[in-house]
């Protein structure tokens, strides 16, 4: 029996290959609550750099699968978080004791507000946590399903596709690419993260109303 740890991407992608990327993308892009714990942006990348056959170990994984699968998972897991959202989603989040379930919500309404639908659909794929809560909360504040289909599609493509391509760029320029795949996975989590930290850091020093 293989032992899966579904936050760890490696285990992810060691023990699915590229179905790993479609069922893990499509959690982390719009199922509420589960998404939070799965990796996105951590994910992606070294699936793009094993792609590149650079490596002395498996998985090996084919690049077209691996963008095909990370296509899919981001478009239908988005469009799945709003159909959950436009239907029970408000109730889910005014029963839910999950605090960063709640800050996420707060912050997506605020980007939405901000940006506006479109904007907001494409800035805040490329924003993890956020991105989970994003497309049920869209679906809860009742924007229109035509604006978001498209722009969520517009902006799954551009963020899945962009991560594995500059992972596989990167692998198909190292030699001996396994022995900086766990560094890589963290400076790509931390980038990720910079984000959610300026946004924190923008929160506290505002003044309060």
């Amino acid at each position: 029996m293989i032992a899966v740890n579904p936050t760890d991407s490696v285990s992810v992608l060691a023990a699915f290959g590229a179905l790993g990327v479609l069922l893990v993308i499509f959690a982390e892009s719009g199922l509420l609550v589960v998404g939070f714990f799965l990796p996105g942006d951590t994910l992606l990348f070294p699936a793009g750099v094993l792609c590149a056959g650079g490596g002395r170990q498996d998985p090996r994984l084919e690049l077209w699968q691996v963008l095909a699968c990370a296509a899919v998972g981001a478009v239908a897991g988005a469009q799945a978080g709003f159909l959950l959202g436009r239907h029970g989603g408000r109730a889910l989040l005014s029963r839910t004791s999950n605090r960063r379930l709640k800050e996420g919500a707060v912050r997506a309404e605020r980007l939405l507000a901000r940006y506006g639908y479109r904007k907001a659909l494409v800035i805040g794929r490329f924003v993890p946590m956020l991105r989970t809560v994003l497309h049920p909360a869209a679906g809860a504040l009742g924007v229109p399903t035509r604006t978001f289909t498209v722009w969520q599609v517009v902006s799954g493509l551009l963020w899945s596709q962009s991560l594995v391509l500059a992972g596989y760029t990167l692998g198909s320029s190292l030699s001996h690419v396994d022995d900086y795949l766990l560094p890589m996975v963290a400076v790509i989590a931390f980038l990720s993260l910079l984000p959610l930290l300026a946004e924190a850091r923008r929160t506290r020093h505002r003044p309060p109303r």
